[in-house]
């Protein structure tokens, strides 16, 4: 059985906990470096990207996790953690850094403020209809050759990527574990 880790420093570590233990995944909460050793991937969950980069320099996690990236450590980003894994923050704080490892361009709150949240069905391949649920999501303005689109979606203003995966990086903008659904919790552990 795969060991995953869910980085617990903040945003939604509780629900992809649960998302995992509900397909049966052995599930690690990973909140020093010492917690990253033996995990077979990692999920870097939504919540504040500032706040979760801050918390990953305090913790001395960032650069043990910058070397098990670069490595080929399997990780899934959910909207802030689809940030922390992309090369370029547009509209991001002065101070505010990423792992630069998956190679996409992304716009903070893209599609709007807390108040323009909002649920769609989100069409994946090879998995079908999915509840996009896009809470102050990050927008993917542009993705590099070597990124595979797995969904888009249309909020009026065209076609943007919502779901993409790099070799070992998975990207997406909106919070697959605040649904029922553990269709893409399953898809990244077999990916493993």
């Amino acid at each position: 059985m795969p060991v995953v880790g869910v980085l617990a420093l903040q945003g939604d570590v509780r629900e992809h906990c649960a998302a995992l233990e509900k397909i049966g995944v052995e599930v690690r909460e990973v909140r020093v470096p010492a917690a990253l050793e033996g995990v077979d991937g990692l999920i870097f969950p939504g919540g504040e990207s500032t706040a979760i980069a801050h918390l990953l320099n305090t913790s001395g996690l960032r650069e043990g996790l910058a070397s098990s990236i670069g490595d080929g450590l399997p990780v899934f980003g959910t909207c802030a953690g689809l940030i922390l894994l992309s090369s370029k923050i547009l509209d991001g704080r002065d101070d505010q850094w990423s792992f630069s490892a998956l190679d996409v361009t992304v716009r903070r709150n893209g599609y709007g403020r807390q108040i323009a949240s909002f649920e769609t069905v989100v069409d994946i391949n090879d998995l079908g209809e999915f509840p996009g649920v896009f809470i102050r999501a990050p927008k993917i303005e542009s993705i590099g050759q070597t990124v595979s689109v797995l969904a888009t979606h249309d909020h009026g203003d065209g076609e943007h990527p919502v779901l993409v995966r790099q070799a070992n990086l998975w990207g997406c903008s909106f919070h697959p574990e605040l649904t029922i659904d553990t269709r893409l919790h399953e898809a990244f552990v077999a990916s493993l």
